[in-house]
């Protein structure tokens, strides 16, 4: 730490969010989900299904990945956290889940536009988006090392924020010189770059080197400038971090504001997932929108969520994090309601106009507040787990965050992916994710505002 002030360790820190926040924007939301369903629903259509019925099984397909990936990060994260901070290490932990970003991403040039080898683009991608999910609960664990109580939740919404506009510029990117729209050229009217072919799709596979590329040379400034800084270790191998992950949790029992809010979190935080997971995908399936035109719906999304999460860091400092998650919950609630009740013939029940454009424009609409909010809502989640860590083992308290977070992650793609198969609707399918956030609000009444780190210390 000699030499690195604590100005750079921040920023350091935030480098994390920005290297790291193309594999959600690029390869989850806007690019490859939307390119993988689409590919797959042609596959299926092939094989004899009407589109329709091809939909609903792609996106049943691509709900049964992140269902799986779900599953593995969520089952492991405690352990591998509570590991951790046995050991009080955390960067070789940082440093192996990084190789496995960059090479799940680095895999899915080989994804091949027929659909012929689907199911190992869904392992590289399933790899690359568990390397970067267990990688961001031991950076989450820094965060309380960075400032004090009142200055974390403008932290964390600055990390966000910085990792939103990480997001939009690598998004303008690939639009403008890789993405191929279905004449062959790019947004701006080119080949694709570096002479890939068009024909078979190499510019839009290129999204995940050009995301494994983007996080190498991002991270240095992180690997420079940040440290392990934290508690002592507090044992060794595998038998002390079992002995503090049952004692953790063991203690939720006593624990009711951080039991409360790891179950309310569980919930509102898979259908956050469960949004961004499928919101490229239902623009793809129902609106029949363009991936160019996706990726322009993903840059407003991305500006949106880097504006709204620095107000709402600064709203959380002076606020405090749980109305800042009750008002961002409401709000997308309210997204999801017109996102389920539209399609391209009508709102609500209400008939449209062949050829009306106002789904999109409403579409549009609903990405500003889905991409707004949904930033906010994870930083200032994050604030709020600050306020519930044990200050002795920060890296098993955001593991067991973790776990709240993917414990149920296969909860909204399988609800998902169930309703979708028994409705035949992609549109209808998207409709779990509204009673998912409801049972995150119930549950936020037994939360303090305050945490309940004090209770922790005490006992």
């Amino acid at each position: 730490m000699t030499g690195i002030s604590k100005r750079k360790r921040i920023w350091g820190w935030f480098f994390f969010d920005w290297a790291s926040q193309p594999y959600h924007t690029l390869l989850i939301t806007f690019i490859f989900g939307p390119f993988f369903a689409a590919t797959a629903a042609e596959y299926f259509m092939a094989s004899g299904l009407d589109e329709q019925a091809a939909d609903a099984r792609a996106q049943s397909l691509w709900s049964l990945c992140l269902t799986i990936t779900g599953l593995i990060i969520g089952f492991g994260a405690p352990f591998m956290g509570a590991l951790a901070d046995t050991t009080g290490r955390r960067l070789p932990w940082i440093i192996g889940f990084s190789v496995l970003y960059v090479i799940g991403a680095t895999g899915l040039w080989w994804t091949q536009p027929d659909g012929s080898n689907m199911w190992l683009a869904l392992t590289a991608f399933g790899i690359g988006f568990i390397g970067a999910e267990y990688a961001l609960i031991f950076i989450n664990s820094q965060l309380p090392s960075l400032g004090s109580k009142e200055e974390v939740g403008a932290l964390s919404g600055s990390g966000f924020a910085i990792g939103y506009v990480g997001g939009v510029l690598s998004l303008i990117i690939m639009l403008l010189l890789f993405v191929e729209q279905p004449s062959g050229k790019t947004l701006i009217g080119l080949d694709p770059a570096f002479g890939l072919d068009a024909t078979q799709k190499e510019g839009t596979r290129f999204v995940g080197p050009f995301v494994a590329i983007w996080f190498v040379i991002f991270m240095i400034p992180y690997f420079l400038w940040v440290r392990d800084v934290g508690p002592p270790a507090q044992g060794k191998g595998v038998g002390d971090a079992m002995a503090l992950l049952v004692k953790s949790v063991k203690s939720l029992r006593r624990r009711i504001s951080l039991s409360a809010y790891l179950g309310s979190s569980m919930m509102y935080r898979d259908a956050l997932n469960g949004l961004y997971g499928f919101g490229g995908t239902y623009a793809a399936l129902v609106l029949n929108w363009p991936l160019v035109f996706i990726g322009i719906f993903g840059i407003i999304g991305a500006i949106a969520a880097a504006v709204f999460s620095w107000i709402g860091g600064k709203a959380d400092r002076a606020f405090g994090p749980k109305p800042v998650i009750i008002a961002s919950v409401w709000a997308l609630i309210m997204v999801c309601v017109i996102v389920v009740g539209m399609d391209r013939e009508q709102l609500f029940g209400i008939a449209l106009a062949d050829g009306s454009r106002l789904p999109d424009i409403i579409f549009f609409g609903c990405g500003v507040l889905i991409g707004g909010f949904g930033g906010t809502l994870q930083a200032a989640s994050r604030s709020l787990m600050v306020r519930h860590t044990d200050p002795k083992a920060p890296t098993e308290s955001f593991g067991l965050y973790g776990l709240s977070g993917r414990a149920t992650a296969f909860l909204a793609p399988a609800l998902i992916g169930t309703v979708t198969a028994l409705s035949e609707s992609a549109r209808i399918g998207v409709s779990p994710v509204i009673v998912l956030f409801l049972i995150g609000l119930v549950l936020l009444r037994w939360v303090q505002p305050k945490g309940d780190s004090e209770t922790w210390i005490a006992s």
